[in-house]
């Protein structure tokens, strides 16, 4: 039978992704699974063995696995970030934000201080002596990554008998933490966006601006692929001359604020983005030879966020249930370091490559989903604190005739949808 295309729509093209794209109907939950997940088999091999993340070699050492995914990552966070910030007021918005990443950062952080390091520490040593005196304590390591930039890795030396003893092979308990504060100066920049655009109709009349922020990110990737097409984005050679502004790696904010910017235009353009599986596989084809070949971040990010986009839209319908009332994807990327340090300390990787991924795999998916239904979940029933002054009231309670006197509160499918918005 065949199908006469809608006015507007050709034939390789089956609609907009503004037509296509639901904030609830889409597989985001199983993507953003599998980009936390990617990351955690990413280092697998660098935590475990010291041997080189996967990705680094077929890229010729511009990117890995796990920097692949944490690009995807600034990508859906554009997106769905941007669509928050266009219909909450700005307040609201950073509240939103706030209320989806700070909780679940700073339980793993008192987990990691006061139950992981501790016990490692004790495995170690045979007892706790000199480890909460440590001149880089378990306090200390609470006090100086409370405000989400990480001053401190290492907690009482722990990781770094490991280390002498061949056991581990990176002293950071959670090195996973550091693109978090490049996520927030994101977001308030998109609040920004949302001020200048408030007269005028929110961030889809700021689009020109969000347009001229990616020319400019592009222009500066574009001159270092010039120099040269395999330029690593985010590693910093050691000893190398590195340009710091505002405590922010200025190449860092570049490479991952385009991934994000890009994300933002898929929003703000969406009426006029077509979802076309032909674009999908060439965007597929574009991404592979740009890892392999070079410039990658030039043209394989704007590609990689297509396909993703694609992906999201078109998977088939049962995916699209993955994750949609339970997002692990935050904790599995903030608990997955912790776990995989903790195995490789243990002695874990001894056993292999598959029983040490499996050990963390199984720890990871364990400690995410204790974040998610005891911290993560319950701190975003305070989304809509100062509309009455209480917190969202759950859905089995107004299913028993409890009624809030406020605005009605939204589901729990849509309080996933907005926990997606917030990154990781």
């Amino acid at each position: 039978m065949s199908v006469t295309p809608r006015p507007g729509h050709t034939r390789w093209s089956q609609g907009s992704v503004a037509e296509l794209f639901s904030g609830r109907d889409n597989s985001l939950g199983l993507l953003r699974l599998v980009l936390a997940s990617a990351v955690v088999l990413s280092h697998a091999r660098i935590l475990g063995f010291g041997q080189r993340e996967f990705g680094h070699h077929f890229t010729g050492g511009q990117t890995d696995m796990g920097k692949v995914s944490v690009i995807g990552f600034f990508v859906l966070s554009g997106i769905l970030v941007t669509r928050s910030g266009n219909r909450l007021p700005v307040g609201r918005f950073l509240w939103h934000r706030a209320l989806r990443l700070l909780p679940g950062l700073w339980v793993c952080l008192l987990v990691t201080a006061c139950a992981v390091a501790p016990f490692l520490y004790w495995r170690a040593h045979g007892s706790l002596s000199g480890f909460w005196e440590h001149e880089s304590g378990p306090l200390d390591y609470l006090r100086n990554n409370v405000a989400i930039r990480v001053h401190q890795w290492g907690i009482s030396g722990v990781l770094e008998t490991a280390q002498q003893k061949g056991l581990a092979h990176n002293h950071s308990f959670d090195g996973a933490l550091w693109s978090l504060e490049y996520e927030v100066l994101c977001y308030l920049g998109v609040a920004l966006l949302a001020l200048a655009g408030a007269r005028a109709g929110g961030l889809v009349r700021a689009r020109r601006a969000i347009l001229a922020v990616a020319v400019a990110l592009g222009c500066y990737l574009v001159d270092e692929a010039l120099d040269n097409p395999l330029v690593s984005s985010i590693d910093v050679q050691a000893g190398a001359a590195v340009a710091v502004v505002g405590g922010w790696v200025v190449k860092w904010v570049c490479y991952l604020g385009f991934a994000f910017v890009i994300g933002m235009l898929i929003e703000v353009y969406k009426e006029r983005i077509p979802v076309s599986a032909p674009l999908a596989v060439l965007s597929a084809v574009v991404m592979a030879a740009t890892l392999h070949y070079g410039w990658f971040f030039v043209l394989g990010v704007p590609a990689f966020a297509y396909l993703l986009l694609w992906l999201a839209i078109r998977l088939p319908k049962p995916l699209r249930k993955v994750g949609s009332t339970s997002d692990y994807s935050y904790g599995i990327y903030i608990y997955g370091f912790v776990v995989e340090q903790s195995v490789a300390a243990l002695g874990g990787a001894r056993w292999g490559f598959a029983a040490y991924l499996g050990l963390s795999a199984a720890g990871t998916l364990a400690a995410a989903a204790l974040s998610w239904h005891l911290v993560e979940r319950p701190a975003m029933r305070w989304k809509d604190l100062g509309r009455s002054g209480l917190p969202a009231i759950p859905r089995q309670h107004r299913a028993a005739g409890v009624e809030p006197t406020r605005a009605p509160a939204t589901s729990v499918r849509q309080q996933s949808t907005d926990a997606v918005a917030a990154g990781r």
